[in-house]
């Protein structure tokens, strides 16, 4: 049928083994539970690579995530530190679509600027006293460009300000640079940044250990995938992108200052990094894969005969040991499709319209659907499974994801 290609595309990519890293047992101390549970300090690195690539949305993204902060309780100029693109200079380098659609550029308008986003600022931000201390975590948020490695899709690049370009692996070095003790969440939404899910690792490589600091991370896409949300377009009522959608779940106000709806999917009072994740999977209507830190790793994991078995059971039964954000995502999808819980996905896929595929966005939400599932599926495999190892990284993972800015 129409979708079986891409069906076939996603199953090899989700069965492609990594080899399983020997575990490397999490540092536990005090300053890291005391960390885990404290608002984290904020670094935003964001921006083009040049002028041609610095579109206003990247600002405009910046300038939603100081309202968010705002909205929270926090203070951006005294809890955050913010590196866009050529930074103060004056230079005009946002470029922008006017009232007539004709192209412009424009110098940055941010507020509480510490200068460009830069390799060398960077990691003198990762080696200053703010990085080093114990007290708080960290809060990372890149809203960038990315480019695929074609020869290692597990370490591709981000792009900073001046093309330079900064791998997977040169990234997991900067957080090196921080105590082990200090945790560090990231959120990244760039083209391709599903790749910096193997920053758990020891040097950012997978077939390293797991990283004794602790580590998560949360993307808008896979790793072979390019992400939405780079436009030059002015109005941000029509922005359709995961920061968008993450941080509208997150705070509850979307960044045209509407209210959201709840993303507190297990009812504790706060709204989780993964609730938030999920509320993204739904809202996000567009062709991003969203990722995380666990959902990679449970992928690395899955053999393809294990996605089949999971993906022929009936949805009702896989879905009973899904988490409240997971049943959410799983239910939501459905809807769009209109299947039922008491088939397997596979069947499903078999009744369903084949023009109704047709669609990239609507081919993008069922991917969804089915990645979902296999998320939920790999996670009780590794639970009843005798491999302690396995499972002690699964609920860090998961600790580190469920953690919140309040």
């Amino acid at each position: 049928m129409f979708w079986s290609h891409l069906l076939s595309a996603t199953l090899t990519s989700l069965s492609a083994l990594a080899v399983f890293p020997p575990y490397s047992a999490p540092v536990s101390t005090s300053s890291t539970c005391q960390s885990l549970s404290q608002p984290p300090n904020f670094l935003v690195v964001a921006g083009g690579g040049n002028p041609a690539t610095n579109e206003i949305a990247l600002e405009k993204n910046v300038l939603y995530f100081q309202r968010v902060l705002k909205y929270l309780g926090y203070n951006p100029e005294q809890d955050a530190d913010f590196f866009f693109a050529n930074g103060n200079d004056g230079q005009l380098t946002v470029r922008y679509l006017d009232e007539n659609q004709e192209e412009k550029f424009k110098v940055p308008q941010i507020p509480f600027l510490k200068g460009s986003s830069t390799l060398k600022n960077l990691t003198n931000w990762f080696q200053a006293p703010l990085a080093q201390s114990l007290d708080r975590g960290l809060f990372l948020y890149f809203t960038g460009h990315g480019l695929q490695n074609q020869e290692n899709t597990e370490n591709n690049t981000l792009l900073l300000w001046d093309r330079q370009q900064v791998s997977v692996q040169e990234f997991a070095q900067l957080l090196d640079l921080m105590p082990a003790e200090k945790p560090v969440v990231t959120m990244m939404a760039q083209c391709y940044s599903g790749s910096f899910a193997n920053i758990i690792y020891e040097g950012g490589n997978s077939e390293n250990p797991v990283a004794p600091q602790t580590r998560c991370g949360f993307f808008a896409t896979v790793e072979t995938l390019p992400s939405v949300g780079c436009t030059p377009e002015v109005n941000e009522a029509d922005y359709v992108d995961y920061s968008s959608s993450f941080f509208a779940g997150l705070s509850g106000q979307k960044r045209t200052g509407e209210r959201a709806d709840s993303a507190d999917y297990n009812q504790d009072g706060r709204i989780s990094y993964i609730e938030a994740h999920a509320f993204a999977k739904v809202d996000n209507k567009s062709i991003d894969l969203p990722l995380s830190t666990s959902e990679n790793w449970l992928r690395q994991k899955a053999s393809e005969a294990e996605i089949q078995e999971i993906l022929k059971q009936p949805i009702a039964t896989v879905m009973k040991t899904a988490r409240p954000e997971q049943v959410y995502v799983i239910n939501q999808l459905m809807e769009t499709f209109e299947w039922n819980h008491l088939k397997s996905y596979l069947e499903n896929l078999e009744e369903i319209n084949p023009e109704t595929l047709e669609d990239e966005v609507q081919e993008a939400l069922a991917v969804r659907l089915m990645l979902e599932l296999v998320n939920v599926g790999m996670e009780d495999k590794v639970r009843q499974s005798d491999r302690e190892e396995d499972l002690a990284i699964l609920n860090r993972l998961l600790e580190c994801e469920q953690g919140s800015w309040r």
